[in-house]
């Protein structure tokens, strides 16, 4: 059994990273601009793309620089070079699992990021406001603005710590997204994350977890978990609406928990969830929060966007303005 000094050893052994929130140009100022694509990803559609990509950069004026990847990895290392040669302007063509790994890359340099909505899921595309079509979506971006968003950090045991954009979790959550990422990998849209949560669920096995939370100020205490799931986003899994009142740029994240989910339940939620993207289940607990510490009694995996991240215990923080991303210019009231 774990106790919660761990989460206070684990908080003070590790140090928020600096950003430069200041003001950057607008795209129209800017003249070249990378886009990243990882092969691996989306069953090679981000890649399909570029060339259409390339024409509406070149349609607005900007030069782009195509740069298709090995993987996840590859990215990182590919953009990290890019912005110590001077990049500005990044583009991430693929799913929230790829642009994870653009942001964690420019982390705490002054560049403007953008994102090509391609892949399974791309709630966090659907957060800034693009359009769901790749190319409406990089129009749209291309003759928006920088939009100050917040990220989420989630730091491990062992030292490590990775952002995360949208979703992230342990339980069932963390079990369908090793289906997502295999089986159903090539599935369209949403189907993909209820078949792959369908058949997590047909082998879950519920452990019993602590939760301290900093805006409660009480006591945690052990229980048995289905479901713990963190957003920045309203929606994860390509728009299911977990917490519809979560916004990128609000200073907080969604904390979402159900201690038990019976077979009959989850069979009288599936026709919502298919058909509308609601998942309504009277002992679901949502509280907002900026920091809190996951601790199980067994080990359980904890994943951010899709992609699994690493063991608990995990201490998860918001890091507010984190980063800035190209969005459409906000409605005129």
């Amino acid at each position: 059994m774990l106790h919660s000094g761990r989460c206070a050893r684990l908080r003070a052994a590790l140090t928020s990273l600096p950003y430069s929130g200041d003001s950057g140009e607008f795209v129209t100022r800017l003249s070249h601009a990378i886009i990243f694509a990882n092969r691996q990803a989306g069953g090679g559609k981000p890649v399909k793309l570029l060339s259409q990509c390339e024409q509406v950069f070149r349609q607005t004026g900007v030069a782009a620089d195509i740069r298709i990847t090995a993987s996840l990895g590859d990215l990182e290392d590919q953009a990290l070079k890019a912005i110590a040669s001077g990049a500005k302007l990044l583009f991430a063509a693929g799913g929230d699992g790829t642009l994870q790994g653009l942001v964690n890359a420019a982390f705490g340099h002054d560049v403007v990021l953008g994102v090509v909505p391609a892949g399974g899921g791309n709630d966090f595309a659907r957060a800034l406001g693009l359009p769901r079509n790749p190319m409406e979506a990089l129009r749209a971006a291309l003759q928006g603005q920088p939009q100050e968003v917040d990220l989420a950090r989630v730091r491990f045991g062992d030292g490590r710590q990775r952002l995360f954009l949208g979703g992230g979790g342990i339980g069932l959550d963390a079990d369908a997204a090793k289906f997502s990422g295999g089986a159903f990998r090539n599935w369209p849209g949403r189907t993909r994350y209820i078949a792959s949560a369908i058949c997590a669920y047909a082998r879950y096995r519920p452990g019993r977890v602590r939760i301290d939370i900093d805006s409660e100020g009480s006591v945690p205490s052990w229980q048995v978990c289905v479901l713990a799931s963190v957003l920045n986003t309203p929606t994860f899994g390509a728009g299911i609406r977990l917490s519809p009142g979560a916004r990128i740029n609000d200073g907080l994240l969604d904390f979402v928990f159900l201690g038990e989910l019976p077979v009959g339940r989850l069979l009288f939620a599936l026709p919502q969830l298919a058909l509308r993207g609601t998942l309504n289940l009277p002992n679901l607990r949502a509280v907002r929060f900026r920091r809190m510490c996951i601790e199980t009694e067994t080990t359980a995996y904890f994943h951010g966007d899709g992609e699994l991240l690493g063991p608990t215990p995990i201490d998860i923080e918001v890091v507010p303005k984190a980063a800035r991303f190209l969005a459409p210019k906000p409605k005129e009231s």
